[in-house]
């Protein structure tokens, strides 16, 4: 078969995979369906984005690693620009087929958890969500046991000659690591005096920057939508998004802006 753009992209197989479950067919669940579909593919290439990340941080590659970071970030500002799309929905127009959802919520987006585990954080209560999904369990375990990009990031520094401590893993919520003293002189020390490596620890400041206005965007869009009602898949809804706001990736990269 002639190589075209459809059969490329597998467009029909594509345009097949929006199945509403509303009947009659409610008009604003194509939307919620597309936006969703969409950013699970967002999530496959910024795994994808932060693969190459780890890698171009492992084998030293300084310009490598800005390119990549600036492509996630370009990427996290099309994501939060999304929310826009999805907020032309009102709740009412919401609610009109939130009830065909069943147990289905965002909270069971494994792909999302694994871009937070790639970042360091945890949750005794993930894999869990997951228990009769093996698949899924096994892939968050592999994500949890490979390097986080902070973790990389330290090896990149010691490469670089500093005398950065490697984080050690001591929390099974939150963030995987506590802060440290001794690395914020040394980034301290590198944001004073070496532009290159600055520019590069100021964009992983904007990332992290940016998974927060994400969380902040995301917590909005659904309290404008269910308010305080429960949310889908056994969430608390609007109350458990909001505990997961203000979670830094970076603490050290943080600590340091009152002493730069």
């Amino acid at each position: 078969m002639k190589l075209t753009y459809s059969n490329y992209l597998k467009i029909d197989e594509l345009l097949d995979l929006q199945e509403l479950r509303s009947e009659p067919e409610e008009h604003d669940e194509m939307l919620f369906i597309i936006i969703h579909q969409t950013y699970e593919l967002w999530f496959k290439q910024i795994l994808h984005e932060m693969d190459k990340l780890r890698d171009d941080l492992k084998d030293g590659k300084t310009w490598a690693a800005v390119k990549t970071m600036k492509r996630i970030l370009t990427i996290l500002k099309t994501m939060v620009a999304q929310i826009d799309i999805l907020e032309t929905m009102t709740p009412l127009e919401f609610e009109s087929f939130r009830g065909f959802l069943d147990e289905a919520s965002g909270f069971q987006s494994v792909q999302f958890r694994e871009v937070e585990m790639v970042c360091g954080h945890r949750s005794t209560h993930i894999l869990k969500v997951h228990e009769d999904q093996p698949q899924y369990v096994e892939r968050m375990k592999q994500r949890m046991a490979e390097p986080t990009i902070w973790e990389r990031f330290c090896e990149f520094l010691q490469q670089e000659g500093y005398d950065i401590e490697m984080p050690e893993r001591e929390n099974e919520n939150g963030l995987l690591y506590e802060p440290s003293e001794h690395n914020q002189n040394i980034l301290l020390d590198i944001m004073q005096n070496n532009q290159e490596l600055a520019m590069l620890c100021e964009l992983l400041v904007d990332f992290d920057e940016g998974m927060q206005e994400w969380r902040y965007r995301h917590v909005k869009m659904v309290e404008r939508t269910i308010g305080n009602k429960m949310g889908t898949g056994g969430s608390s809804g609007v109350d458990y998004l909001r505990g997961t706001l203000h979670q830094r990736i970076f603490p050290d990269l943080w600590e340091i802006r009152s002493d730069i």
